[in-house]
């Protein structure tokens, strides 16, 4: 047996078919030590009982043997889906025409009359072995292409240039690539995909060509149109064997029903969000009364109060933070009208009073005084979402739960970039990287508090990346605080 990298391959099988011992202790002689692994039989009947447990690499095969002779166990073999295509090399002494010529109609590979020279014998049976190897891996290779070909996932094969050296069918499909083009193609595999798709998040793909040590997925987004939804596209990678000239398997599936899945789910629909909203609004409120009038109980119940009118007010603040996030499939591409430029002033004017924000600013520049015939790709609804997730982190995360918040609004290429900056803490480059993810709490680190469930910014950038846009965060150069920034596709509207 021999090893390699850990994995142990069987040797090449040869069997050896005579039904004289001597003859059958000669063949042993001459091809022991070379590698193979030989089974004998001494008859015909055994040759092909042996022969259909050992599928051999190769068959030698005396023709004169008493019974069933080579010319018959030829035929059977031949007749035999099993053995059909094992190579036979008879072993004759008839050296005649006739005897080969009826070798060849049974269905024989080669021939080798006796006596033989052992370097010939030797050299036609590695000759054999390796044909047979060859056949082999091209008929699994070929049935491997035909059932990769009609995977429903894209496969893909880089070389250490980046660049497509073999693609099945689906992978031409989400990428393009005529089904008749030869590889590889010009583009490499991050230029081809950018042409079609936005990558995100931008700091997992930033680590290309070494997705995997991201522990975040990879996503390939394809914005919705007028005319096609979005699709989403998962992206794995697996790097080959580093002397190998082809570098990197890469897998494409579909997740695109999974994402639109995942968002019914995460609305609850309309019914559940009512029935979780109401009963905590009303504790809530209840305990908001009694909280107001605390100055009328003893100090006990007070103590008892406040605490319950803390955690209600937590409780209600994680269920809203849930059904936020999930609620983001009704709110993108809703039947309303798009969101003008110019809305985002009242909007967080509007977000400002509710959550008592003391100083919010909003920054137009110069060619966005009059944006009343720009539109944002997303709803009022959208909007009004994804800055009041934005406002209200501001606001918690500030160790003084006062931050001086600025929004800084500018138009460059045909898109609109929103930036929101707040005075608040700085981020670690890990916290900034992960911070899109659904589940990632940032609080956790600065307070051993976990008063959120860490799902509006994944839902920002679900909504975000859904229609084109890119999400970034980022520490401020001037101070302590954080900068999110929001880039949006403009729709202009006559």
């Amino acid at each position: 047996m021999k090893s390699i990298k850990g994995y142990t391959m069987p040797n090449n099988t040869v069997l050896i078919v005579d039904d004289q011992l001597s003859a059958r202790e000669v063949l042993r002689g001459l091809l022991t030590g070379q590698g193979y692994h030989l089974v004998f039989a001494a008859s015909g009947e055994e040759a092909l009982r042996l022969a259909r447990q050992s599928i051999p690499d190769v068959i030698l095969l005396d023709v004169m043997m008493p019974g069933m002779d080579g010319f018959e166990v030829c035929r059977r073999a031949r007749s035999d889906p099993q053995l059909a295509e094992a190579p036979i090399l008879l072993v004759t002494a008839l050296d005649d025409r006739d005897s080969r010529l009826k070798g060849i109609q049974a269905g024989a590979d080669d021939f080798i009359s006796k006596p033989f020279d052992q370097h010939e014998l030797r050299a036609r049976v590695q000759t054999i072995v390796k044909l047979n190897r060859y056949r082999r891996l091209h008929t699994e290779r070929a049935k491997f292409e035909w059932l990769v070909d009609r995977a429903n996932f894209g496969h893909l094969i880089l070389n250490d240039a980046d660049q497509i050296v073999y693609a099945n069918m689906q992978a031409r499909l989400y990428l393009e690539i005529p089904l008749d083009a030869e590889l590889p193609i010009l583009d490499t595999f991050p230029e081809l995909v950018k042409k079609y798709y936005n990558c995100e998040p931008q700091a997992v793909w930033n680590q290309w060509p070494n997705l995997m040590v991201s522990s975040g997925p990879a996503y390939l987004v394809r914005p919705a149109t007028d005319t096609s939804e979005s699709l989403w596209l998962q992206v794995e990678q697996m790097a080959m064997a580093s002397d190998a000239a082809e570098k990197y398997l890469i897998n494409l599936q579909d997740v695109t029903e999974d994402m639109n899945a995942k968002r019914l789910m995460w609305t609850f629909h309309a019914q559940i969000g009512h029935k979780l909203r109401t009963p905590v609004m009303l504790v809530s409120g209840s305990l908001d009364m009694l909280h107001a009038d605390k100055n009328l109980l003893c100090e006990d119940h007070k103590s008892l109060v406040s605490s319950a009118y803390k955690n209600a007010l937590r409780l209600q603040s994680e269920i809203q933070d849930i059904l936020q996030y999930l609620d983001t499939s009704h709110i993108a591409t809703p039947a309303d009208e798009l969101c003008d430029v110019n809305e985002i002033a009242n909007i967080v004017e509007v977000i400002k009073t509710d959550l008592n924000l003391e100083s919010v600013t909003v920054d137009f520049d110069e060619n966005l005084i009059d944006a009343s015939f720009l539109h944002l790709p997303l709803s009022r609804r959208a909007i009004e979402t994804i800055l009041q997730e934005i406002l209200e982190n501001s606001l918690k995360f500030h160790p003084h739960e006062a931050p001086l918040i600025a929004l800084k609004i500018s138009e460059h290429d045909g898109q609109i970039r929103i930036q929101i900056l707040d005075d608040g803490l700085n981020l670690q480059p890990e916290q900034l990287s992960k911070i899109w993810y659904p589940y990632y709490q940032i609080e956790r680190y600065f307070t051993g508090q976990v008063n959120g469930m860490g799902l509006g910014l994944a839902s920002v950038a679900s909504l975000v990346w859904d229609v084109g846009g890119a999400c970034h965060a980022y520490n401020r150069g001037d101070g302590p605080g954080l900068v999110i920034e929001l880039v949006l596709p403009i729709k202009e509207c006559l």
